[in-house]
């Protein structure tokens, strides 16, 4: 599915569970967002992205990945000039796109000031 920040592909789901592959491209950023009722497991498998999770920012390379709490305040931004690529695993009892909050976002979709 095209994203203003890239697209992401489902790769599986399940009970309780749902796997995607996401590619964020050049100068692009997912909003600064939240989950009520998931949790994220993230891994680079191309690329190198910056991660914030709340107040902590971090740089994962390929191999490299990291978890994101249910309620953390979260987001992946590409400054590089090849696109960032993840695969995503989100665990929860509700993994619905309309779980997330957005507190900021460069392409204007934010849900909450």
């Amino acid at each position: 599915m095209k994203r203003p920040w890239g697209s992401y592909e489902s790769l599986a789901s399940g009970q309780g569970y749902q796997v995607k592959h996401i590619v964020v491209n050049p100068d692009a950023a997912f909003s600064l967002h939240m989950h009520k009722q998931c949790s994220e497991h993230w891994t680079v498998i191309k690329g190198e992205g910056l991660i914030t999770c709340d107040y902590n920012e971090f740089k994962l390379q390929v191999s490299e990945s990291t978890f994101i709490p249910l309620g953390s305040q979260h987001r992946l931004s590409n400054s590089g000039e090849q696109p960032v690529e993840i695969i995503e695993v989100q665990i929860g009892d509700y993994l619905g796109a309309d779980d997330k909050v957005r507190f900021e976002d460069k392409y204007g979709r934010v849900t909450i000031d």
